[in-house]
């Protein structure tokens, strides 16, 4: 008789059913079902006014790819982060990999903060973000109508801005363009 051999905790990840988001943080594989609708609106504004300016180069100075829940394989299948939003500077990833693993570390994260993914957010994802060196990481709460903003320095997060309100905002690592605030909150929870 042969002894059964545990899936890898990847291989765990890869069976999930459809609409289970996996990640592995810290060496535990961690699941939550899909975004709701406030999460997804404001992951989906704030992609939407990040494309055109820095993305495409529509009235901003382009040369990122913004992109929405990439597969993050820092240690190839040990440690897997899935945040709400990325971006790569063009000069550090000039192309966009084939399958759906990320190996190049972004150069900005963000997490839309919920409730019931806060404190994962912040406790965990963002101390690995740290760990990793990637440069600035924004916090984004749909329910407080507000962007925490962080940049890594000396591998230690500093905040270095909050923004609310509904005012057009130059927010590093994006302040070469406004990013409308208003966009964001228009349909956001009350």
């Amino acid at each position: 008789m042969h002894a059964r051999v545990k899936p890898s905790l990847y291989e765990q990840l890869c069976a999930l059913p459809e609409g289970l988001i996996g990640e592995i943080l810290d060496g535990q594989l961690y699941t939550q079902p899909r975004p709701a609708g406030p999460h997804a609106l404001a992951a989906a504004a704030l992609g939407g006014e990040l494309y055109g300016p820095f993305h495409r180069g529509s009235s901003g100075p382009g040369g990122w790819w913004i992109l929405p829940e990439p597969e993050l394989h820092f240690l190839r299948d040990v440690e897997v982060d899935v945040p709400d939003l990325a971006g790569w500077r063009r000069e550090r990833m000039p192309r966009i990999p084939r399958g759906h693993r990320f190996e190049i570390v972004p150069d900005w994260v963000c997490e839309i903060l919920s409730s019931s993914t806060e404190g994962k957010d912040r406790d965990i994802k963002m101390p690995i973000y740290a760990k990793y060196g990637v440069p600035h990481a924004w916090l984004l709460d749909p329910r407080t109508r507000t962007i925490e903003v962080y940049r890594l320095e000396a591998q230690e997060w500093r905040e270095i801005g909050r923004f609310t309100g509904d005012q057009p905002a130059r927010i590093p690592p994006f302040d070469a363009a406004p990013v409308d605030l208003a966009a964001l909150w228009t349909d956001a929870p009350d």
